[in-house]
């Protein structure tokens, strides 16, 4: 406390001559210097408590808030004692100032500043990243419903109004302040008095507070639900929905305009000339961060509670039953091979296979009979009748990968070149304008700089062999292009290598078969000649057959084995050049150096005017920074977007090898079966032939017995005996024959996984 009070004293004598002061309650101790905000009717500070030095803020009421009725006085005072919920800033008490007497109320302090800071940082300008978002959506829809339930309008809510509290595990969690325009409603009252922020306010209450038009209008609940809209579009876009030319203020009546003739299902307009058309958008603008899975989700919430006429406007029981609906859904992370992009699809655990399928396919175009999926290098099934519960975890470090059974050529991420929208510097010296001239550079290096995102480093593979990736509405998404992992740099240990050894084998021992099989079934048909007998030599050529099937499959997986050998060296050398590529790295060099710039810039703009020496460091510090921005765009067009777009064609060209390769296998997998099928016909064949022997080897016997050998028998004493061990034998090297095809028939069905990862 002590280095407090010191810090306090010196500022005090330093501002004294500008009416700064330190003030307090019985409790509170602030200095008017720590300003957090300031409105019409009051100002809120920073302050201590004077026991505990706990941090709040305090609310302190100026003159003009007591020429309100007596009623409007107390009225945020008695709401916020009726409320008490997380995503609402905490009331702690109700006090005086010293001699004055002024209200102040002492509440809930949140050192991150509002949701309008946050979006004012040049990171967060083109809109919050995805996570962030939700957490917003979740609080606000939280709070919201915490005002319903009491009966509670806000009327002013804003980015503003919207603090940012940072919890102990270091979330954010957001909180609804201001309650100075709220008062107790119900859903089927109606309110004449006008309040809010004219670029939030619902149209009809703009065109009598804002236009001074007279009309007779009440307002219900409803006008919190369009200022929720505008607010989530703009935390989702980073700027306002409805920008008449020359901006809102500027231009009030195309304001009106825009916002009372927005077709139904629009969610923005704006005029980019002058006298020029109204232009509307039905979708979140392509600079957006949040995923296409949660654009489609949102923007129907978007168009339904922006719409002025009442009887389109949804209620509130319907935005928190959408809203509830799509923060209770689950998030699955598909990365889609034949995009090169990287979607969250927002589904619930209820749902079955069936409809995660149809929702990837709205997303990716991939038909979901031609979807397979591979999880974390392995192949993953997924049944459609079953629940959405048996998909895997995924994060966007392990997502599942999408593989199209359908040949594709990638088209990877859409993205906007920031040279079309850097503007340039004014020549002379105006602080505010070159303040918002730095915040657009360095706002568009910024979002450049979250394009380019490494790609996942699989856990058995060493660095994928791209150094980036545009990312353009997926919050910097993981976009694995080398799929394929290392496990193909050691082709040796391949399924394909055994298959090839395998069929080799099986290939040699068919043709002895084959060749035993003749010689048995001639000897066998001259020594019985009976009618009926198997006709072994039909036996023959399905068994060459077989061996010259298997000889073509053994030479045509070699090929794709060869294939995938150089695919796999092609891999390994990207992995080695992937240091090579510095251009992230000059990127966030040349943005730090900018970030500089644009501070100094940031706290010049609130001085009145500067010297003249400080007025050529201004200069300066323009060239500057106007050569910075020149520089990191040339990096950013002639290196990472170039590298880029080739990075496609490579991925598009290995897609190719990929997709021939496990199509031809799968072609093999399914004729080995079949010729599987066929070897066991061989079996029975054989077993037949064995069964006819054997018992003309007992008939013959049973003669032998009666009749002694003369040199015209055909066979000797010995000859029965021998040639049954030979076929008994022949029969058990066609049953081992005949699981080793089955083996190999089932090896090959299991290529295919290798080869998608």
């Amino acid at each position: 406390m002590e280095s407090r009070t010191l810090e306090c004293s010196s500022r005090q004598k330093v501002a004294g001559s500008r009416g700064q002061e330190m003030q307090s309650t019985a409790n509170y101790l602030w200095h008017t210097d720590d300003l957090l905000g300031q409105g019409a009717t009051a100002s809120v500070y920073k302050a201590r408590n004077k026991k505990s030095g706990e941090l709040v803020a305090v609310k302190v009421f100026n003159a003009a808030s007591y020429l309100r009725p007596r009623e409007v006085q107390v009225r945020e005072f008695e709401v916020l004692r009726k409320l008490n919920h997380q995503n609402i800033v905490k009331l702690f008490a109700v006090e005086e100032t010293g001699a004055s007497r002024q209200k102040v109320l002492v509440m809930e302090y949140c050192s991150s500043g509002s949701l309008l800071t946050v979006l004012e940082s040049p990171e967060n300008a083109f809109g919050l990243p995805e996570d962030e978002f939700l957490v917003l959506l979740r609080c606000v829809v939280a709070g919201m419903n915490h005002l319903r339930e009491h009966g509670v309008v806000h009327r002013d809510i804003k980015p503003g109004n919207i603090m940012r509290l940072l919890g102990e595990e270091g979330q954010s969690i957001y909180k609804l302040t201001d309650f100075g325009a709220a008062r107790e409603l119900d859903d089927d009252e109606y309110f004449v008095s006008v309040y809010g922020t004219e670029e939030y306010l619902h149209p009809d209450m703009y065109e009598r507070a804002v236009l001074r038009k007279p009309q007779q209008k009440s307002f219900g609940v409803t006008v919190d639900l369009w200022s929720i809209g505008v607010t989530l579009y703009h935390a989702a876009t980073g700027s306002l929905p409805f920008i008449p030319f020359g901006g809102p203020r500027r231009n009030k009546e195309i304001m009106y305009r825009i916002t009372t003739e927005k077709p139904s299902g629009a969610i923005a307009g704006t005029q980019r000339q002058e006298n020029g058309p109204l232009e509307w958008s039905y979708a979140l603008p392509i600079t957006c961060q949040l995923s296409m899975g949660l654009q489609s989700q949102l923007v129907p919430v978007l168009a339904n509670i922006l719409e002025v006429e009442p009887a389109k406007c949804w209620g509130f029981d319907q935005f928190f039953a959408e809203t509830s609906d799509i923060l209770q859904r689950v998030i699955v992370h598909v990365f889609s091979l034949p995009q090169a992009v990287l979607h969250h699809v927002y589904i619930h655990a209820h749902n079955t296979i069936a409809i995660f399928l149809e929702a990837v396919y709205e997303q990716t175009s991939v038909a979901p009979q031609n979807q397979e999926y591979l999880f974390e290098g392995h192949l993953c099934v997924l049944e459609p009748s079953l629940s959405a519960q048996h998909i895997a975890h995924t994060t966007a470090r392990s997502p599942l990968t999408l593989c199209s059974v359908a040949t594709e050529t990638p088209k990877g991420l859409a993205f906007k070149d920031p040279a079309l929208d850097i503007t340039k510097f004014v020549p002379k010296v105006d602080l505010q304008a070159d303040y918002n001239t730095a915040k657009v550079r360095a706002t568009w290096v910024t979002r450049s700089l979250f394009k380019l995102v490494p790609l996942p480093q699989p856990q058995d593979s060493p660095e994928t062999p791209q150094a980036s990736v545009l990312s353009q509405g997926c919050h910097a998404p993981n976009a694995p292009f080398s799929v394929l992992p290392s496990r193909f740099s050691n082709m040796a240990g391949m399924p394909e290598v055994q298959e090839l050894k395998r069929a080799t084998e099986l290939r040699s021992q068919l043709r002895t078969v084959s060749g035993g099989v003749g010689g048995t079934g001639a000897s066998g048909a001259e020594g019985g000649g009976q009618p009926g007998s198997p006709r072994s030599p039909e036996l023959r050529p399905l068994c060459l057959q077989l061996a010259e099937v298997l000889s073509l499959f053994s030479h045509n997986v070699t090929e794709k084995q060869t294939s995938l050998s150089s695919l796999s060296s092609e891999l390994a050398k990207s992995r080695d050049q992937v240091h090579e590529d510095r251009s992230i790295q000059q990127i966030q060099c040349c943005l730090d150096k900018m970030y500089l710039t644009y501070k100094q810039f940031r706290k010049a703009r609130m001085r009145p005017g500067l010297g003249y020496n400080e007025e050529q460091i201004h200069k300066l510090d323009k060239v500057n920074f106007s050569h910075l921005a020149k520089r990191l765009l040339q990096v950013f067009q002639e290196e990472c977007v170039q590298k880029y777009r080739a990075s496609l064609v490579t991925h598009g060209e290995r897609m190719r090898v990929v997709h021939e390769a496990r199509s031809h296998l799968r072609l093999v997998a399914c004729s080995v079966a079949a010729y599987s099928t066929e070897a066991q016909k061989v079996q029975e064949g054989l077993s037949k032939i064995l069964d006819w022997l054997s018992l003309q080897l007992l008939q013959d016997r049973a003669k032998g017995a009666q009749v002694p050998p003369t040199p015209t028998t055909p066979y000797s004493s010995s000859a029965p005996k021998d040639l049954g061990l030979q076929l008994k034998d022949l029969g058990l090297h066609m049953e081992e024959l005949c699981k080793e095809m089955k083996l190999l028939a089932s090896d090959l069905q299991d290529n295919n996984c290798i080869i998608e990862r």
